[in-house]
C-alpha cells in the first residue's frame, strides 16, 4: 500500500468499501428471498399434506378429520392433488418404505435419508410432530423441500411429501445474476465517478507539486492559485503561500546582507589599503636616507603617526560596530542626557565658534551607557561640519515625546533626498558615492549613532530639513518610560 500513490489509495479504498456494501447487501437480499421462498414453500406442503395422503389412500380415514359418521369420505377427499406437491412416501418408524410415489409427472425421486429424525413433542396445528428439510433428488439434478410428518390418527407411520425446488432456485439464480450484473455496473460507475472526483479534488496538489518544482529551479516568486480556507487543501495551500512568502523574504534578506557584506569589506579593504600605503611610502623614504636628513625624518614620523592614527580610528569603529552587532551589553545607568547634549554642544561651539548653534532642551534620563550617547552625539555634530560650510547654522533639540527622549540635530546645509536619508545610517555609506575624503570621515559615524541607539532600545531616523538641509533624529525610551525627568 504504501508504494501506491494517494490517488490509487483513495480509488481503492472507496472502491474496496463500496463492494464490501454491495456485497453485504446482495447477501442479505438473495438470503432474505430465499428464507421467504422456502417459507412459502413450507406453508403449501403444510397446507397440502392431508389431501395428498387422502388421494394416495383414499379407503383410509383422512388424517385428523377420521370418516364421517355416515360412512362417507370427508370433503375433498377425492379430489385432485394439491397444486405444487410432486412426490410423496409413507414408511414406517423403523424405516421401511410402505408406499411412494410421484403425484404429478415423474423424475428422479428425493434422495431421503434412511432415518428421519422427529421432535419428540407434538408442535403442528392437528397435534402432529413435523420437521422441514432440503435434499437432493437421486440424480443430483434437482433439489426438494421435504415434508416429514406423524400424524396423531396413524401413530406408526411417517407421511412424507416432498415438492421440487426448481422454480426456487431459478428464482434465486435469476436474482443472483441480477445481483451480480447490478453490482457490477454500480461498481463500475462508483470507480469511474470516484476516479473523477479525485481527479478534482487533489488537482490542487498537483498546482502545489508544480508550485513546488517551481520554486525549486529558482521562481521565488510562484504561489498557490485559488488557495481557499473552505477546503483542507486550500487551507494547505494559504498556509504554504505563507510559508513561500517568508522563505522569499529569508532570501532577499539574505542577498541584502550579502550585498551588504561584500561592499563592507570593500570599503574597509579600501579605507586601509590607503592609510597602510601611505605607512609603506614613509617608511620607504626613511630606508632611503631620512634618517640622516632631520626634515625628511621628522616628514616620515608625522605621517606615519598620523597614518597610524586614522587606522586605529577605523579599527576602533569596527570593533564598536561589531560588538553592538553581537548583541553585548553596554553600561546600564541613569544618565542625564540633557547634561550630555549640553556637553556635546559646548565642545562643538570650541572647535567650530563660528558656527551657530542653538540648544533648546529639557531634563530627560535614560537608561544606557554614557560615554557611548556622548559618541551619538558628537558623531551628529561631525557629520554636519563633514557636509555642511562652516557658517551654517545648526540647531539642536530635547524633548520628551511619548515615553522617549527625543535628540534632533537640524542644519541647512545641501540636504538629503529621500532616497538618501533611507540609505545614510549603512556602513561606509556616502552621499558622494566617488569615496573622495575632501569631507572628511570614513562613512561609519553614522552606522555608529544607529547601532548605539538600537543597542539602547531606541532608533534613529533621518529626514530633509523643510526649506533645505538635513535632519537627524535619535528616540531612546525614558527611564522606567516616563513621560517627565527621573
Amino acid at each position: 500500500m504504501n508504494r501506491l500513490s494517494l490517488r490509487a489509495r483513495l480509488l481503492l479504498g472507496v472502491f474496496v468499501l463500496a463492494a464490501i456494501g454491495l456485497v453485504a447487501a446482495d447477501g442479505a437480499t438473495y438470503a432474505s428471498l430465499r428464507s421467504f421462498l422456502l417459507d412459502r414453500v413450507d406453508k403449501t406442503l403444510e397446507a397440502g399434506h392431508a389431501q395428498v395422503e387422502q388421494t394416495a389412500f383414499p379407503n383410509q380415514a383422512a388424517p385428523g378429520g377420521g370418516q364421517r359418521p355416515d360412512g362417507r369420505q370427508p370433503r375433498g377427499a377425492t379430489g385432485p392433488p394439491v397444486e405444487g406437491i410432486n412426490w410423496y412416501q409413507v414408511r414406517t418408524l423403523s424405516g421401511s418404505v410402505v408406499k411412494s410415489g410421484f403425484i404429478v409427472g415423474g423424475g428422479p425421486a428425493p434422495k431421503l435419508p434412511d432415518v428421519i429424525r422427529l421432535p419428540a413433542t407434538a408442535h403442528g396445528p392437528n397435534g402432529e410432530r413435523t420437521t422441514y428439510f432440503t435434499v437432493s433428488s437421486t440424480s443430483g439434478s434437482t433439489r426438494y423441500r421435504v415434508r416429514a410428518s406423524i400424524e396423531p390418527q396413524q401413530p406408526g407411520r411417517v407421511f412424507i411429501v416432498a415438492t421440487s425446488l426448481a422454480d426456487v432456485y431459478d428464482t434465486l439464480h435469476r436474482l443472483l445474476l441480477i445481483e451480480l450484473i447490478v453490482t457490477a455496473a454500480v461498481l463500475a460507475a462508483i470507480a469511474g465517478l470516484g476516479l473523477w472526483v479525485v481527479r478534482l479534488g487533489l488537482r490542487p496538489l498537483r498546482e502545489i507539486e508544480s508550485t513546488a518544482s517551481a520554486i525549486a529551479a529558482g521562481d521565488l516568486s510562484r504561489r498557490v492559485e485559488r488557495a481557499e480556507p473552505r477546503t483542507e487543501i486550500g487551507r494547505l495551500g494559504l498556509s504554504l503561500n505563507a510559508m513561500l512568502a517568508q522563505i522569499e523574504s529569508a532570501f532577499k534578506a539574505r542577498e541584502a546582507s550579502e550585498r551588504k557584506l561584500r561592499r563592507f569589506v570593500a570599503d574597509a579593504s579600501h579605507e586601509l589599503r590607503t592609510p597602510l600605503a601611505a605607512v609603506r611610502a614613509y617608511a620607504e623614504l626613511f630606508s632611503r636616507g631620512a634618517a640622516g636628513r632631520p626634515a625628511d625624518l621628522a616628514r616620515s614620523m608625522s605621517g606615519i603617526t598620523r597614518e597610524t592614527e586614522r587606522m586605529s580610528l577605523l579599527v576602533d569603529d569596527l570593533l564598536l560596530l561589531a560588538r553592538l552587532d553581537e548583541g553585548r551589553p553596554l553600561e546600564r545607568e541613569p544618565v542625564s542626557l540633557d547634561e550630555v547634549v549640553g556637553e556635546a554642544v559646548d565642545a562643538a561651539r570650541v572647535v567650530e565658534a563660528d558656527r551657530p548653534v542653538s540648544l533648546d532642551v529639557e531634563p530627560a534620563t535614560v537608561i544606557g551607557d554614557h560615554d557611548r550617547l556622548r559618541q551619538v552625539i558628537d558623531n551628529l555634530f561631525a557629520n554636519v561640519r563633514a557636509h555642511t560650510p562652516p557658517e551654517t547654522p545648526v540647531a539642536v533639540s530635547l524633548h520628551r515625546v511619548d515615553g522617549h527622549a527625543e535628540l534632533s540635530v537640524s542644519d541647512t546645509g545641501p540636504g538629503l533626498t529621500e532616497e538618501e536619508a533611507a540609505q545614510v545610517f549603512e556602513r561606509f555609506y556616502r552621499v558622494d558615492s566617488s569615496r573622495t575624503r575632501a569631507s572628511g570621515g570614513v562613512g561609519l559615524g553614522l552606522s555608529i549613532v544607529a547601532a548605539v541607539a538600537e543597542a539602547h532600545g531606541g532608533v534613529a531616523t533621518a529626514r530633509p530639513t523643510p526649506g533645505g538641509g538635513a535632519t537627524f533624529v535619535v528616540a531612546i525610551p525614558l527611564a522606567n518610560g516616563r513621560h517627565d525627568d527621573v
